[in-house]
């Protein structure tokens, strides 16, 4: 393991520096960032696969090169394979280094080891289109774009891909039906561009183009008024949003209504209705009982991740006039 730990640690640190050498000069606080983001990164694997004796000087040999760092990784691999964050951390170097196919390997023997986290599978899935000298993504790619959506049915990369493998197989009503839910938890210039992939697909389908949003604001069923933990409010960055989510109580994970909001202002007060649900099937008025939670996600996306802040989740009646409070007060580990 020791070799696993220096390798990969190495090799983070030579990534970071490769991507992040043009905000060096003249900016001493990238420098500091990128310094931090190596500590993270070194020691989340050290936590993962290391041992004391990763720390001993006598027992590691610090790579010259990125080449070099991939390499030691990669036997180390060989050696112990049960690291699906290591094959992750290999398939971004091996890309990286423009190696599409060695980083497709990788990322499926990420998917060996950790079959069933959406965020592997649908890096997996795109390492293999992009593998592809046509950049078509293959049953294979498919099948784990579906695996991950059965397992978080917003994740926004999964249902992108899964869409544009539809189009490509001359599917595209499925398409168009696989992005259409993602408008309702993206920003709204995403939404726009979005909305004209969806249509284009629509129009090859035969079908209508989709209404343009209403103007007009629906009922609110729900007003719930989110409040964060003053320790937690220190550690708010520019592009946290806060995404207040309603689902049926007992239900499917799939929301029944989602709104996303600059995580800024707090507390702030957001308004739930049936303009906000993103599947046409079911609307918040529809569901009656349901469970809400607030979360600031770091990354900006819907999907749910550590790090995160978010609050315990409380029942609700989605009716008219109905008034809640939630309290950010915890981080996903």
């Amino acid at each position: 393991m020791t070799g696993f730990v220096i390798a990969a640690a190495a090799l983070a640190v030579l990534v970071l520096g490769f991507v992040l050498r043009p905000l060096w000069r003249g900016n001493r606080g990238a420098t500091a960032a990128m310094g931090a983001s190596v500590a993270i990164v070194a020691g989340l694997l050290y936590v993962l696969v290391g041992t004391p004796r990763a720390l001993d000087p006598v027992q590691r040999r610090a790579p010259d090169t990125l080449a070099d760092a991939v390499a030691q990784l990669r036997d180390e691999l060989q050696r112990n394979p049960n690291q699906p964050e290591g094959w992750r951390l290999l398939a971004r170097a091996q890309a990286q280094q423009g190696l599409a196919k060695e980083a497709r390997d990788a990322f499926m023997q990420a998917v060996k080891f950790a079959p069933d986290e959406p965020d592997v599978l649908a890096e997996a899935a795109e390492a293999r289109a992009l593998a592809d000298p046509t950049r078509r993504f293959d049953d294979e790619a498919v099948a784990l774009l579906r695996h991950a959506l059965e397992k978080a049915p917003m994740h926004q990369r999964a249902r992108w891909f899964l869409g544009i493998a539809q189009r490509q197989a001359n599917q595209p009503a499925e398409a168009a039906k696989t992005w259409k839910p993602l408008l309702g938890i993206v920003d709204g210039v995403t939404a726009d561009s979005l909305r004209v992939q969806i249509n284009a697909a629509r129009t090859e389908a035969g079908l209508a183009p989709l209404a343009a949003p209403a103007a007009a604001k629906t009922q609110a069923l729900l007003r719930v008024t989110v409040e964060l933990d003053p320790a937690l409010q220190q550690q708010l960055r520019s592009n946290d949003a806060l995404f207040v989510i309603a689902r049926q109580a007992g239900g499917a994970p799939m929301p029944v209504a989602v709104k996303r909001v600059p995580a800024s202002g707090f507390p702030v007060t957001v308004e739930l209705g049936d303009g906000d649900s993103p599947m046409p099937t079911m609307k918040l008025s529809q569901a009656g009982e349901v469970e809400i939670v607030a979360r600031v996600s770091r990354q900006g996306t819907a999907n749910r991740a550590a790090g995160d802040f978010e609050s315990a989740t409380q029942a609700a009646k989605a009716q008219a006039g109905a008034v809640y409070t939630l309290r950010v007060d915890r981080v996903v580990r």
